[in-house]
């Protein structure tokens, strides 16, 4: 089994809740960046042990929270040596819109795996685009670069989609398998 690790900030509990099933899926060890855009003590060490680090963000006006972003930017001390170079490196949003910009955000996972010089893994899994697919579908969102999900501004973390967490743990499922084959 490969060291996965699930870095993620959370706003109002809904990415925190993708983070567990994508976590669930790929047997992987949660770490949250905090209201502040810390990583919790030995976080660095802990992503640098990894074999594959997937990140999580809520989209918040098109991109990734603030507290995200602080933890990316101070990302750049790692970079510098290309510590991170050829993890494997996968992504995941939520927003209240069923569009919301997503794509920003999860755009911005990829760069940012790249410029540490990673390998991105993405969706893998079929969209649900068919006359018959109902909203509780999996990947229903119909993304291939990443997990996403949807909850309206107004329900709490408990009333998300069973479809969205069953995609985000498909998620975590599929970047575990690829790890496996790139064992040595």
């Amino acid at each position: 089994m490969k060291n996965i690790v699930v870095v993620f900030h959370s706003g109002y509990g809904h990415t925190q809740r993708m983070a567990q099933a994508v976590a669930e899926g790929a047997g992987a060890e949660l770490l949250a960046i905090d209201a502040d855009g810390n990583l919790p003590e030995g976080g660095w060490e802990t992503l640098n042990a990894a074999d594959a680090i997937i990140m999580g963000s809520p989209t918040y006006m098109g991109s990734v929270s603030w507290q995200f972003k602080k933890f990316a930017d101070a990302s750049s001390k790692v970079w510098f040596t290309q510590g991170w170079k050829d993890k494997l490196f996968a992504g995941f949003t939520n927003s209240a819109s069923v569009n919301g910009d997503k794509s920003s955000t999860l755009s911005y996972l990829v760069t940012l795996a790249m410029q540490h010089s990673g390998v991105w893994v993405g969706q893998g899994m079929m969209p649900a685009n068919t006359k018959a697919a109902q909203r509780n579908d999996v990947n229903y969102l119909g993304t291939y670069i990443g997990a996403m999900a949807q909850s309206p501004s107004d329900a709490g973390a408990a009333d998300m989609l069973p479809g969205d967490l069953e995609t985000a743990r498909l998620f975590g499922k599929r970047v575990a398998d690829v790890a496996a084959k790139f064992q040595a």
